[in-house]
C-alpha cells in the first residue's frame, strides 16, 4: 500500500448533559458539555469499512447520560474519569478515552425562600477539563476560560523595541485588561496515589491567577502571565506539574477629549475588542515535562 493509517479517533461530541438533584425543598444542578474520543486497534474500520470493532458513538452518548443516573456528577474530573475508565475497560478494541468536559455555571435564586429550586446563569468564567486513560496511566487538565480580569492601574507599557512603523506611545499608566484562559496539568497519574481534591484544587488555582493578576505591578502582560503560573505551581501543594496561559490583550485607549476642551486624566477609554495583542506561554515546575497543546486552550 502506498498510504498507511495514522493517529485516529472517533467518539460524540458536545452532548449537553444537565444534572438535577432534589433534597426535599432544595435542589442542585449540575450543567455540563462532555466529548468524547476513543481511540484503539481501528485499522479495520478504516481500511474495509468493517465495523466489527467499534462501539457507535450513539452509545457513547447514551453513557454519558445512563452514568449522570447511575453516579451523579461530583465533579467535572471524577465524572469524566468515570467514563474514560467504562470505554477503556469495557471494550477490548479500546485502547485510549479522552473526555473533554466544560461545565456551566448556575447561581442560585431565591435562597431565603421556603422554596431553592431557581437558578440564573452565573457570570463566572466555564470551568473546563480533559480526561486521558489509556488502561494504566491517567492525564488529567483542568482549567478555566473567558474569566474577565481587569486592573485599572500598576500596569505600564515602555521601553520596547520601535522601528519606522511604530505609533504606539509610551505609557506609564494604562489599563490592563484581559479575558483569561488557562490549563494545568496534575502530576498525579496513577490509580493508588492519593488523587487531588478536585474541587478544591480548581478552586485554589483560580484563586491564585486572579491574587496573580492583582498583585503584579505589570511593566508587561508577559510579566503578569508568568506571576500567574508561577502561583499556581507553587501554591499548589505539589499537585501541579504544568500550566499553560492564553491572554488577549484587551486594548483600553484614552479618548481624545480635547476637541470639546475637555482634560481627560486617565478617566474616559474606548474599549477596543479587536485587534488584540495575544500573549501564550507555558509555566512548569522545574524539571517537568510540557504536555498541554496551545490549541487546547481554544478547542473551538
Amino acid at each position: 500500500m502506498s498510504t498507511i493509517l495514522g493517529e485516529n479517533s472517533y467518539g460524540k461530541s458536545e452532548n449537553r448533559v444537565v444534572r438535577i438533584v432534589r433534597e426535599g425543598p432544595t435542589h442542585h444542578i449540575k450543567d455540563l458539555t462532555v466529548s468524547i474520543a476513543l481511540s484503539g486497534d481501528m485499522d479495520e474500520v478504516h481500511y474495509s469499512g468493517s465495523n466489527a470493532g467499534v462501539l457507535p458513538t450513539d452509545t457513547a452518548k447514551n453513557t454519558v447520560y445512563a452514568f449522570a443516573k447511575e453516579h451523579g456528577i461530583d465533579s467535572a474530573e471524577q465524572f469524566g474519569m468515570r467514563l474514560a475508565r467504562h470505554f477503556v475497560t469495557s471494550q477490548p478494541v479500546l485502547r485510549r478515552a479522552r473526555v473533554q468536559i466544560e461545565e456551566h455555571a448556575w447561581e442560585r435564586v431565591g435562597t431565603t425562600g421556603p422554596t431553592r429550586h431557581s437558578f440564573v446563569r452565573s457570570g463566572r468564567e466555564t470551568r473546563v477539563c480533559r480526561i486521558g486513560y489509556d488502561g494504566a496511566d491517567w492525564e488529567i487538565v483542568s482549567g478555566l476560560q473567558d474569566l474577565s480580569a481587569l486592573n485599572s492601574t500598576d500596569s505600564e507599557f515602555r521601553g520596547y523595541v520601535k522601528d519606522a512603523y511604530t505609533t504606539l506611545e509610551e505609557t506609564s499608566d494604562r489599563i490592563l485588561a484581559t479575558e483569561i484562559s488557562a490549563r494545568w496539568r496534575y502530576r498525579w497519574s496513577r490509580d493508588g496515589e492519593p488523587a487531588p481534591d478536585w474541587d478544591r484544587a480548581y478552586e485554589r488555582a483560580r484563586t491564585n491567577i486572579l491574587g496573580a493578576f492583582a498583585g503584579t505591578y505589570s511593566r508587561s502582560l508577559q510579566q503578569t502571565l508568568y506571576a500567574m503560573g508561577s502561583h499556581v505551581i507553587e501554591r499548589s501543594g505539589g499537585e501541579v506539574d504544568e500550566i499553560r496561559l492564553s491572554l488577549p490583550n484587551k486594548h483600553h485607549f484614552l479618548v481624545d477629549l480635547t476637541p470639546f476642551g475637555l482634560t481627560n486624566d486617565h478617566e474616559v477609554y474606548l474599549a477596543a475588542d479587536r485587534p488584540y495583542g495575544l500573549i501564550e506561554a507555558t509555566v512548569l515546575r522545574a524539571g517537568a515535562p510540557a504536555r498541554i497543546p496551545a490549541d487546547l486552550l481554544r478547542p473551538r
